[in-house]
């Protein structure tokens, strides 16, 4: 026998060998491994399943996140603002004034802060910002701010003894933070104001589309701050209107869906 295998090998045939039969177990697990490593049908419906549910686990936790860092946003503009206000008041005794135009339907959004708190000159009739980045003209400022203003305290003029000096109380503003706006019907500014780039239920925009969301001012009959003056913004958020106000340390619901 061993002789006969020892000749097939010499002849380069391959040897006979017992084949061993397969248990059908054995058959069945070799068919229904896959091949290539591939995933099958139900591995996928389980990483789609647990993806959606990682999903859903993880946008309420990020849109919070966006919602806190625009309140915050919002919060830290308005400190700026306040704290400007302040230094105008311990320089010149009392709080910028306001304005309120007759029959405008926002009162206190058009105001002379953005004036008052960076100083201004006055040449020709024109009234100009210490940094130069405003001007308006003084015939004009009776119809824009109401019949009562009839021009800047915080202005710079010269007369002997009684020379003024004025000077800038706002420090740090990006260009998002204050805008030239238009009535519509010219693209000429009609004044400028203080506000945000957030988003919120009043808007004022320039000639070129540019929006703001202007700054609330009262410092003439303060309802909430009676000794003060009251100063607050409108902001969308969260699908709701949020006032952060200078007279409560968390932001205020206006409205709601």
């Amino acid at each position: 026998m061993k002789g006969d295998e020892r000749m097939k090998k010499a002849n380069g045939e391959r040897p006979n060998r017992e084949r061993v039969p397969r248990s059908a177990a054995a058959r069945r697990v070799r068919r229904a491994r896959p091949r290539g490593g591939a995933f099958t049908l139900i591995e996928l419906l389980v990483v789609i399943a647990v993806i959606a549910i990682l999903a859903a686990l993880t946008f309420p936790a990020v849109r919070g996140v966006r919602i806190s860092m625009t309140r915050a946003r919002a919060k830290g503009e308005m400190a700026q603002i306040e704290t400007a206000i302040e230094r105008y008041k311990d320089k010149l005794g009392h709080y910028p004034p306001d304005a309120r135009l007759a029959g405008n339907p926002n009162p206190y959004a058009l105001n002379t802060l953005y004036y008052e708190l960076l100083g201004t000159t006055n040449a020709g009739g024109v009234f100009r910002t210490l940094d130069d980045s405003a001007q308006i003209e003084e015939a004009r400022i009776p119809l824009v701010f109401g019949p009562e203003v009839r021009g800047f305290v915080n202005c710079a003029h010269s007369g002997g003894d009684e020379a003024v000096v004025a000077r800038s109380f706002l420090r740090g503003l990006n260009g998002k933070q204050y805008l030239a706006i238009t009535n519509g019907a010219s693209a000429d500014p009609v004044c400028t104001v203080l506000g945000s780039a957030l988003e919120g239920p009043l808007v004022y925009q320039d000639a070129r589309g540019a929006k703001l969301n202007p700054w609330r001012y009262n410092s003439s009959n303060p309802t909430n701050n009676p000794n003060s003056f009251d100063l607050w913004m409108d902001i969308a958020v969260g699908g709701k209107t949020n006032r952060i106000c200078n007279w409560s340390d968390k932001p205020l619901v206006v409205s709601a869906p």
